[in-house]
């Protein structure tokens, strides 16, 4: 089976992605990631309020498996985490570029992710 890496988002070699709305920031981990994982049972993610560091760890995802850091692809604030996920983590893998999203942060330079990674690049990293 293909995973998905949707052409609207970009991406990190560290699995994250992110979709910049304007000046917010929705970071999740890629489906890759997910299936890397496997099953999580637990994630740490700021507090709405606190501030990321673009390259920098926001937070960690756990699974049966490993623990894994979380990294920013841009600075600025949390303005929204998707606390319905810390309740059940393993709903991230449910649908990780919808309802999967971690964090939505206002960016304080949306061109952050300029070098972050196309779908296209990231895809040739993981498969490749």
């Amino acid at each position: 089976m293909s995973l998905e890496y949707p052409d609207n988002l970009r991406y990190l070699d560290t699995h994250e992605y992110v979709r910049l709305d304007g000046d917010i920031a929705t970071i999740g981990i890629t489906a890759f990631a997910v299936e890397q994982l496997g099953d999580v049972v637990f994630l740490e993610l700021p507090e709405t309020g606190d501030t990321v560091t673009k390259g920098e760890s926001f937070g960690s995802i756990e699974s049966v498996k490993a623990v894994e850091s979380l990294n920013s692809p841009v600075s600025g604030t949390v303005v929204e985490r998707n606390d319905a996920l810390i309740d059940s983590p393993e709903q991230v893998a449910d649908d990780p570029y919808g309802d999967g999203w971690l964090l939505k942060v206002r960016a304080d330079d949306p061109d952050d992710i300029d070098d972050a990674l196309t779908a296209e690049e990231y895809s040739a990293q993981v498969e490749g």
